[in-house]
């Protein structure tokens, strides 16, 4: 005789709830300041904080003022796309009961779900949401576990049965008792793995080792050039200025928008074919990207159960197997096996079906369901449905039957047995085999990537059996990687399907395959995917997906299937090309610009160039050239990386080319055509806005600099750039008049230039095998 349980005492409860704590996931919000703060200690923003100082010593409070704007304009935009970590933490938090059923001092009493216990009795009926992590010790439920695994198909739930907080009861009632409240819940473990889950972007590593170099090589030409200003005698009043300029020189001022903005267009683009990018990181993130973990069910099949085959044993066909089958299940309800067994029965119907006289359905305690139906000669026929080992167990014995239902188990199938009988005496009628087929464009789109360098890895919690079978029929060949064990490095050439993963072990996968080198793409769709999809450095969020999956993604598919995944690959390569683009030409601009103010000094023994002209230099060239962001460009046929020390060994190259073109157009200037200071620095202006769009005419192609168009935005920026330098300086706007002849020929000249470090560039590209 069971004993009727009769709960906690409130004592007891409160000693509890004070050594466990509540039941609710820590907070985590990081505070609002901290986010603002982090936005001006970024490399980019230092540099531009101590040129508004310089220039606020100076009294030039215009200058600082522009500076100023172009600061805040850089945090603002990488505000505004910050992680979105504790979206994810909230939607988590968000999906827990808020209320439960207790059974307290031997009475049941309605409770927050904040103040359940370890070892609490909770009553799970139909339409409530489980409060916490229970094992069930009486009745029997069908249990909703999509929002945390991700699966559509609901579980039978009995006796001794585990399940987890925010499941969902779609059927029957049992009383529980709960095993785990707060953080070490499912919920809650996921929740601290998403709160520590974290990978720097390949984006924000690019933009720190871009700063960092130029820094670094124009901090060293600033050092000699101020001891040059010394030992010549420049005084305080002129270092200054030639300090500050040189600083303002150094800054790729517009990097980091320029990052920003060409994966906010790259998002844009994406969202027209069906993705949705959550955070912009992953669109830059996706043209790395060198293997992609997939789950099988929802994503490489369809999820949703189909009947795969029917073995009818002698005496019996197809259609009367599916016809008595479809008897023995329930007609509408949630029960996913019922509903596939009716569909397939509906297209195959007999003319001669018993008339169904009585119904009890699944039972998960003995595995079937059970029919009786009148024959057209009115014998009680007993029809029964299930588990094909139980079923068989009640039937006269068939090897026939046992060697059909095993072969059908070795291809994946979920195998049932139906038997038939009058009175005691049961036989096998037929086998029914269930599968989740795999997606018809499965195959071509795994392909596809596959052609783009990337491989294609199944992750899945099923059995090796089946995942075999769908990875075959996908055409993903390779070894089966041990269930349960995840390694501490993991090659993608080691394994082409980890079978029996745990949800857990998915996060610990995506931290092995980063430990090998690889840029992962994780796919996902329940809560518990969660940890894996913030830990990898694209997380996808599949069509299916939970909330909780969606906010810890880096893109949401809304689609289901590869083809958001391929689409995003494609795009993510666009906008590195695009990044690419401006990153050099910042590398060769930059690089070259502070040795052009050290050769000014030393062939005028003045600055060649005033704040405000530089401040100009910077809004006409820098942010111009953000124009790149919508440029005309192929992307590559494999992952592309980030070779920052390669790309800088080219800009300094390239960039030699273009200090040697400034350099010798000055000495004119100054030796031949005898120009005042003054009228140089005008001159000195005009050479790097012209110099500049050589410079990026160049670096956008990385074949010859004619092989593509250009788009429009970049032809109206470069014409924007001509006019305003070309406009200012004519007219003796801000500073000293050049005359227009003068003007033609540094164009003619730039042209040209443009030609010479073509050439240069194709040798560096092929020698440096950059694409």
């Amino acid at each position: 005789m069971k004993q009727t349980p009769v709960g906690l005492t409130s004592d007891e409860a409160r000693r509890r709830l004070s050594q466990f704590g509540p039941n609710a996931t820590p907070d985590a919000t990081i505070h609002l300041s901290r986010l603002v703060l982090s936005k001006f200690l970024a490399p980019v923003s230092v540099l531009l904080e101590i040129a508004i100082v310089l220039q606020l010593a100076l009294g030039e409070y215009i200058e600082a003022s522009i500076i100023a704007l172009l600061l805040i304009f850089n945090a603002a935009i990488g505000f505004f796309h910050e992680s979105r970590a504790q979206s994810t933490i909230a939607a988590l938090k968000s999906r827990l009961a808020l209320n439960a059923s207790v059974l307290r001092d031997g009475t049941w009493t309605t409770l927050p779900a904040a103040e359940l216990v370890p070892g609490d009795i909770v009553k799970l009926s139909l339409g409530t949401v489980v409060a916490a992590d229970v094992r069930i010790h009486d009745g029997s439920i069908l249990l909703d576990q999509s929002m945390l695994t991700g699966e559509s198909l609901p579980v039978e739930g009995g006796t001794g049965t585990e399940t987890y907080a925010g499941a969902l009861v779609g059927r029957g009632e049992a009383m529980a008792e709960v095993i785990a409240t707060g953080a070490r819940t499912k919920f809650g473990r996921t929740a601290e793995l998403v709160r520590t889950a974290y990978v720097v972007s390949t984006q924000q590593k690019a933009v720190f080792r871009v700063v960092r170099n130029l820094a670094g090589f124009n901090g060293a030409v600033t050092l000699l050039l101020m001891i040059y200003a010394y030992e010549i005698g420049m005084p305080l009043s002129a270092a200054i200025p030639l300090l500050l300029i040189a600083v303002l020189a150094s800054v790729p001022v517009a990097l980091p928008a320029t990052f920003t903005l060409a994966t906010a267009i790259g998002a844009q683009a994406l969202t027209r074919v069906g993705v949705l990018p959550t955070h912009l990181s992953a669109v830059d993130e996706a043209a790395s990207l060198d293997l992609l973990c997939i789950d099988k069910t929802g994503t490489l099949t369809r999820n949703e159960l189909a009947v795969a085959a029917v073995r009818p044993m002698p005496g019996f066909d197809e259609s009367h197997v599916l016809a008595l089958a479809a008897l023995a299940s329930a007609d509408g309800g949630q029960d996913p096996v019922d509903a596939a067994v009716r569909a397939a029965a509906a297209m195959h119907r007999p003319t001669d079906l018993p008339k169904l006289t009585k119904f009890a359905p699944f039972d998960p305690a003995t595995k079937m369901s059970e029919a009786q139906a009148l024959d057209s000669g009115g014998s009680t026929l007993r029809i029964v449905k299930g588990a094909f080992a139980v079923v068989h167990g009640l039937s006269v014995s068939s090897p026939e039957a046992s060697a059909a239902a095993h072969e059908l188990e070795a291809l994946g199938h979920r195998v049932l047995g139906l038997a038939i009988g009058t009175g005691g005496t049961m036989r096998i009628a037929g086998i029914v085999a269930l599968s989740d087929p795999p997606r018809s464009d499965s195959k071509p789109l795994i392909d596809e990537l596959r052609g783009l360098g990337v491989r294609t890895v199944m992750v899945t919690g099923d059995s090796a059996t089946t995942a075999a079978f769908v990875a075959n029929a996908v055409g993903l060949t390779g070894a089966i990687g041990p269930a349960g064990n995840i390694p501490a490095k993991v090659s993608a050439d080691d394994f082409a399907v980890f079978a029996g993963v745990l949800p857990e072990d998915k996060f610990r996968l995506v931290k092995a395959f980063q430990a090998a080198g690889h840029t992962v793409g994780m796919c996902g769709d329940g809560a518990n995917d969660a940890p894996a999809l913030r830990q990898a450095q694209i997380g996808i969020a599949v069509s299916t997906a939970t909330d909780v999956a969606k906010s810890a993604a880096g893109i949401v598919l809304t689609q289901p299937g590869l083809a958001g995944i391929v689409a995003s690959v494609r795009e993510g390569r666009i906008t590195f090309q695009r990044i690419l683009t401006y990153a050099l030409r910042s590398i060769v601009h930059k690089s070259s610009q502070v040795l052009f103010l050290a050769f000014g000094l030393l062939l005028t023994k003045h600055a060649i160039l005033t704040p405000l002209l530089m401040v100009i230099s910077m809004i006409t060239g820098d942010f111009l050239a953000m124009s790149s962001t919508t440029d005309n460009v192929r992307p590559s046929s494999m992952p592309n990386s980030w070779r920052i020390d390669s790309l800088t060994i080219v800009g300094i190259a390239i960039g030699s080319c273009d200090l040697a073109f400034c350099a010798v157009g000055l000495t004119i200037g100054a030796l031949v055509l005898k120009l005042d200071i003054d009228t140089l620095r005008t001159m000195t202006l005009v050479i790097l806005a012209l110099n500049g769009q050589a410079v990026f005419y160049v670096v956008r192609e990385r074949k010859r600099l004619w092989a593509s168009r250009p788009s429009l935005i970049v032809m109206v920026s470069t014409v924007l750039d001509f006019l305003i330098i070309g406009t200012l300086a004519s007219q003796g706007i801000l500073m000293a008049p050049l005359s227009v002849s003068i003007i033609a020929g540094i164009f003619a000249a730039a042209v040209l230039l443009a030609l010479a470090m073509d050439q240069v560039k194709v040798w560096l590209f092929a020698f440096f095998k950059m694409t």
